[in-house]
């Protein structure tokens, strides 16, 4: 293929879902990877089994409606609706066939090597049995209602993704009604997952577990005297999980979605989980009460939320077979007590999270909340987890009287109501609040500290990849940049103006912003390095993201490798482009890296004939950050801060341990070591380099 080819051809690109499905397996690898410790890779299979109700609640809920609507609108592949619905189920399938499969015929197995046992009703000992009756009869009868379905008694309301049974009954009861079906659904604020006391059973060991399923099934006849039970097969729907607030129409956002919210849990069904063993009669009864068709209908050997499986890793206390601790190294420069405001102002500081702490953001705010010399914090908070150090802070300093105004973004997918409360208390102690602008989702992640010093006021900031959340930034890869730069402040002063006020934005100095500038900039680098290359005078663009879906950033890539310019990127989940096509794709490689820790950073670094650029981004290179969300891409403009980030990326760029490399035709294989040389990992290289620093 020459530069005159078509870049807009649909055998150029990978299905978007299909490509996060993808990305899905090779978690599940995870959870099969011997060298992985054991109760890491359960939690591999938990995430999941998370990851999946999510592609299922909102991205295939999505093409769902569509096809239902009778779109032909097509994918960049060039699939219909229909076409992506047949083929995603299909990969579904596979995966959740799989995930059973390595759950019963691999982490079970080797988990009772380990004493640590999922005991089987056919397993249990006559103690076992007795003590699972009393816990049965105290904390399960009294609070279940199982409904009877009859003319009086309609099919009850499914829950989204809760745990339900249904009973297929023989006989009468007290009223004469004949037998029939039953539902019973049960209790939410039971675990899914109990621990058997072993100072309680005779011969019991202290890592015995029993579902809860297990123990309604063996005792579901209690429920129902005087009849004989037939069948109990486990079952559970997922919904489609995504909001519809018409924004121009609503006077208050936060009402409106708390109005909205409710409804989640009823939306339309679009998946149905019901137990391998289940009669077709039943399944079928159970699929048209949802209204799903049989390509919605997944039979699964085992528990039907995984999940909740994920509390076995904290109730085993067995360091040995998970990931050993580590503690988050500090920058030199930062240390206990240390003066934030003072080792800011000396130099820039940059943070790679979990590698580094996240104490010092945290510090950052706090300090500022104590300091009678600051003025003003502003900030956005798009996720930032239920007790929130950040947010007892801005509280503490809208207190103390300072202006403290904070961009809240409502509509953070399945954090809608943290956020509303959060919104609620930072409001009651005196902060001004904001939802952003309407239309678009602050995703953006920066905070702003106005300062008097000297007789002038002086602006520090934060900026990062990753969200104000302190557990998530133990566990995802994320870049923090602490500067007292002044454009880059006055360019942070003037985004909260947008997102506050009215008015034409302001031409930004050094960000790069969504929905403004941020997707031209990006557009004009790569065409940029294209047109070096295409004058002898090289071409090199390294991309970290998280997902590459948008077609003209790829189609501007394509033009990049025909003009000679290599290209590494390192995507993490959904890449709609075709790396190693003829005359197109040649000079691309793209890999994905899936370890301990979630890889969320977003670089993009062009080399820019010898004058080299890098941005650190709270955007990926998709429709939606480009174009429907508040984003933020800043400079890395520090000397030692640019090394250092490129040699992360050249970590992840050697991975032969957790890197997986794309095909041209969609698929991925693992990297491997050349030789005899040691497989290596990036994220072991950065935990040995950064961590222990502290």
């Amino acid at each position: 293929m020459q530069e005159t080819t078509d870049l807009r051809q649909p055998e150029l690109y990978n299905n978007r879902l299909i490509s996060l499905l993808e990305f899905n397996r090779r978690v599940l690898e995870q959870a099969k990877d011997p060298s992985v410790p054991l109760l890491e890779r359960l939690k591999f299979l938990c995430i999941l089994s998370t990851n999946m109700d999510e592609f299922f609640e909102i991205r295939l809920a999505g093409v769902k409606q569509r096809a239902e609507l009778g779109s032909v609108q097509t994918e960049a592949d060039g699939r219909s609706p229909q076409e992506v619905l047949r083929a995603t189920g299909t990969v579904a399938h596979e995966i959740v066939h799989e995930q059973y499969r390595v759950l019963n015929e691999q982490l079970i197995p080797a988990l009772a090597e380990q004493s640590i046992h999922f005991v089987r009703r056919q397993e249990w000992s006559e103690a076992q049995r007795a003590w699972l009756r009393h816990y049965f009869e105290t904390e399960l009868l009294p609070i279940l209602s199982p409904l009877g379905l009859d003319p009086a008694h309609p099919f009850p309301k499914v829950l989204n993704k809760s745990l339900n049974f249904i009973v297929s009954l023989e006989g009468k009861d007290a009223f004469g009604r004949n037998s029939g079906y039953a539902i019973v659904q049960a209790p939410r604020a039971l675990p899914r997952v109990i621990q058997l006391p072993a100072a309680e059973i005779d011969g019991g060991g202290p890592h015995d577990f029993v579902f809860l399923s297990s123990i309604i099934h063996a005792f579901v006849n209690d429920l129902f005297p005087g009849m004989t039970v037939r069948g109990c097969y486990q079952f559970r729907v997922t919904r489609n999980g995504d909001l519809f607030v018409d924004e121009e129409e609503v006077d208050d956002l936060m009402r409106a979605l708390e109005g909205e919210l409710p409804q989640r849990r009823y939306g339309q069904g679009v998946r149905l989980e019901v137990a391998a063993n289940c009669p077709d009669a039943m399944a079928d009864f159970l699929l048209e009460e949802f209204e799903l068709g049989r390509d919605d209908l997944y039979q699964v050997d085992g528990p039907v939320n995984l999940n909740r499986l994920m509390a076995v890793y904290d109730l085993v206390d067995r360091t040995d077979l998970k990931y050993p601790s580590f503690t988050p190294g500090l920058p030199a420069e930062l240390g206990t007590g240390t003066d934030l405001f003072k080792a800011i102002r000396r130099r820039d500081i940059l943070l790679h999270h979990p590698f580094q702490s996240f104490l010092p953001v945290v510090d950052l705010i706090r300090q500022a909340a104590q300091d009678p010399n600051v003025l003003a914090i502003k900030q956005t908070l798009y996720r930032t987890g239920p007790d929130s150090a950040i947010v007892d802070n801005l509280v503490r300093a809208a207190r103390a009287g300072k202006e403290v105004t904070v961009v809240v973004e409502l509509r953070a997918r399945f954090d809608e109501q943290d956020n509303i409360r959060l919104a609620n208390r930072l409001q009651e102690a005196g902060a001004h609040v904001v939802y952003g602008v309407v239309g678009y989702k602050t995703h953006g992640k920066m905070a702003l500290i106005v300062r008097r010093e000297g007789g002038r006021l002086c602006n520090y900031v934060h900026l990062g990849t990753g969200n104000y959340h302190s557990r998530t930034a133990r566990l995802y890869t994320d870049y923090g940049l602490l500067t007292a730069d002044r454009r880059l402040g006055e360019d942070v002063r003037s985004l909260f103006l947008q997102l506050t006020s009215l008015g034409r934005s302001k031409e930004l100095h050094r960000l790069l912003q969504a929905p403004f500038t941020l997707h031209e900039g990006v557009l004009a680098r790569i065409e940029r390095e294209a047109e070096h290359a295409a004058a002898g005078r090289g071409g090199r663009i390294i991309a970290k993201l998280n997902a590459l879906t948008e077609p003209r950033a790829i189609q501007a890539l394509y033009r990049a490798s025909q003009a000679g310019v290599a290209i590494d990127l390192i995507v993490r989940g959904m890449c709609v482009l075709r790396p190693g096509l003829p005359g197109v794709s040649e000079n691309i490689r793209v890999r994905s890296i899936v370890g301990r820790f979630l890889e969320h950073t977003r670089v993009f670094y062009f080399e820019n004939a010898g004058a080299p650029e890098m941005y650190a981004a709270s955007a990926d290179w998709m429709d939606r950050n480009f174009f429907r969300r508040v984003e933020a891409a800043f400079p890395i403009d520090d000397p030692e801060a640019r090394e250092r980030i490129g040699k992360d990326l050249g970590y992840y760029l050697a991975d032969t341990r957790q890197a997986w490399l794309l095909q041209a035709d969609g698929s991925y294989v693992r990297a491997q070591p050349e030789g005899d040389e040691a497989p290596f990992s990036a994220q072991q290289a950065l935990l040995a380099h950064l961590a222990e620093d502290a």
